[in-house]
């Protein structure tokens, strides 16, 4: 932005009017594949959706919400709701957390970076700890990330390394844990016979141990601060591989719930706390279930649970997990610049804008739609309204969860006439979706698809236009399933239920009174994905994108 001609100005659309009432509807974790009976969005009676997709098919199409589309390193990458939020307020494509990270560890900018140098002070006297999930899933962490930061930290200077590891079983298969802590206890060996002092220090399950997001439920970030900082959990082990065989035995364990517990020598001593004069890095690159306990690590002042000791510590996230909250102050790799977001250039345009969803995806709808960026552009011109999302349940229990409420901000909103853009997410299809209850996610998907008509209704008594599509797949296909399709079967013959993201393409429907009658999906942009959409919904507002953005998806044809 460093050249002077530089304009917020937007051009206007040459054949698209001003002063519609724009809705963007975007439903979480809504993807399209075959029907079967494991696709809860077939499975469930979606009227409203059905009808977008039958009813005019010039006003329905799929984009890309993974991968390359989304900033992602390759197309095996299942899209997330941050890239894809990301991609959608953005309307271009950037390098996204792994990928910005594959680049620094593989150039190695990583080890000369400011995050690196700072806590690299601490190799001399203290330990390093690295604390993430661990897994190939590819979605909050890598396993080959943190085997390269191993290497790279002890050719570095690192000589005393723990590790504290969380399992994973959601975004890959539960049980794959064990073969994932054999790989670190073997590069570990490795390690040591290089005459590095390196082991595993603590592990437990994500969804019961460190990683909670938004302020969800403070014990779970509480389990990992005894275990990783203090030393202290109910199970002690003195071999990690054992103690995940051991407590996967226990009735109705899974990977994602295992309980804390700490590797002790065998005087009973736990190996790794977490003590003054010590380096840490929490490695995920994935920001939502890391800003609670990166809170915990750096706040001097902090009252979420008693810490007992706050260890005086170099700590560094792998990224910076929360921009506007600067935190952590510390982190290996930059996150992409994204500047210029089409909420800002239509907030300079006159849009009055309004957003809207539950606790669970506020951020998303808002912070990252917005580029990562925390607040308002201009709080004369916008208002967001966050429901707060059940808490102390699964989201299973209540599938509906706030979809109804959300809807009726929306449509309040609409109605109302004070705003040009009503934005909200519908979170039921992933929330509901990665419990891997198939019957509560195809009540989910009813609950959204209520929602829609009730925002569709709206539009069409304002004579307004909308745009309904999603940020990634994940109820459209709940089982595993082999390389031919067929679904995967466990043991005792039962489905292997799939509780992840997809790499399936979304939908986008358009419509309402206030569309113009030419108006409809061009066939010459078939790859186009998520971050085609903002240009589309500039368009709406009877604008042009700026030139550097991707490609708007529709045209205008003379009737």
């Amino acid at each position: 932005m460093g050249s002077s001609n530089f304009s917020w100005k937007l051009a206007d659309h040459p054949k698209l009017p001003k002063g519609k009432t724009v809705a963007v509807v975007v439903l979480d974790g809504w993807g399209e594949a075959n029907p079967d009976e494991y696709n809860c969005i077939h499975t469930a009676k979606t009227p409203t959706m059905d009808s977008l997709k039958t009813g005019a098919p010039e006003k329905w199409r799929l984009v890309r919400a993974h991968g390359t589309a989304v900033g992602l390193p390759t197309e095996d990458d299942m899209g997330n709701s941050e890239v894809g939020h990301n991609a959608l307020g953005a309307g271009r494509i950037f390098a996204q957390g792994a990928k910005l990270v594959d680049l620094a560890l593989a150039s190695g900018k990583i080890y000369e970076g400011e995050g690196f140098q700072y806590i690299k002070e601490s190799f001399d006297k203290g330990t390093l700890h690295l604390i993430g999930l661990l897994s190939d899933g590819g979605v909050h962490s890598r396993l080959d990330q943190l085997q390269l930061l191993l290497k790279g930290a002890t050719e570095h200077g690192a000589k005393r390394i723990r590790v504290h590891f969380l399992t994973d079983g959601r975004d890959v298969l539960d049980g794959s844990s064990v073969g994932f802590v054999e790989t670190l206890e073997n590069d570990l060996a490795n390690l040591r016979e290089k005459g590095i002092d390196a082991q595993i220090a603590s592990g437990g399950g994500r969804m019961y141990v460190t990683m909670d997001r938004y302020e969800n439920d403070w014990d779970v970030v509480k389990r990992g601060w005894y275990a990783q900082v203090l030393g202290e959990a109910p199970h002690k082990f003195q071999n990690a591989v054992e103690a995940v065989k051991e407590l996967r035995k226990e009735p109705k364990a899974n990977d994602q719930y295992l309980p804390p517990f700490v590797i002790v020598d065998e005087s009973g001593e736990a190996v790794g706390p977490i003590v003054d004069g010590d380096a840490v890095v929490t490695f995920n690159f994935r920001a939502d279930r890391m800003v609670m306990p990166a809170k915990a690590l750096e706040y001097e002042n902090f009252d979420k649970f008693d810490r007992i000791r706050f260890p005086k510590i170099r700590y560094a996230g792998m990224l910076q997990y929360d921009g506007e909250l600067k935190l952590p102050s510390h982190y290996l790799v930059s996150p992409p610049e994204i500047d210029r977001t089409s909420g800002q250039y239509l907030v300079k345009n006159g849009i009055r804008t309004f957003a809207c969803s539950e606790t669970v995806k506020f951020g998303h709808v808002t912070f990252f739609w917005n580029g990562n960026r925390s607040g308002y552009f201009d709080s004369t011109m916008e208002e967001y309204v966050e429901i707060p999302s059940d808490v102390g349940i699964t989201f299973n229990v209540q599938p509906k969860m706030k979809a109804l409420e959300i809807a009726e901000k929306a449509r309040d909103a609409i109605l109302s006439g004070k705003f040009d853009q009503v934005r909200v997410n519908i979170p039921n299809g992933d929330m509901v979706g990665h419990t891997g209850d198939i019957e509560a996610t195809t009540v989910a998907c009813e609950a959204a698809d209520v929602a829609v008509k009730m925002i569709i209704d709206a539009i069409e008594q304002v004579g307004g236009i909308y745009v309904v599509t999603a940020d990634h797949g994940n109820a459209e296909d709940m089982v595993k399933r082999n390389k031919s399709g067929k679904p995967l079967l466990d043991k005792e013959g039962k489905i292997q239920v799939l509780t992840s993201h997809t790499l399936q393409p979304v939908p986008i429907a358009i419509g309402g009174p206030g569309l113009s009658p030419g108006a409809r999906f061009r066939s010459d942009v078939p790859s186009g994905g998520l971050a085609n959409v903002a240009a589309t919904v500039m368009n709406f507002h009877g604008f042009e994108a700026p030139g550097d953005y991707e490609t708007t998806l529709i045209e205008v044809v003379d009737n």
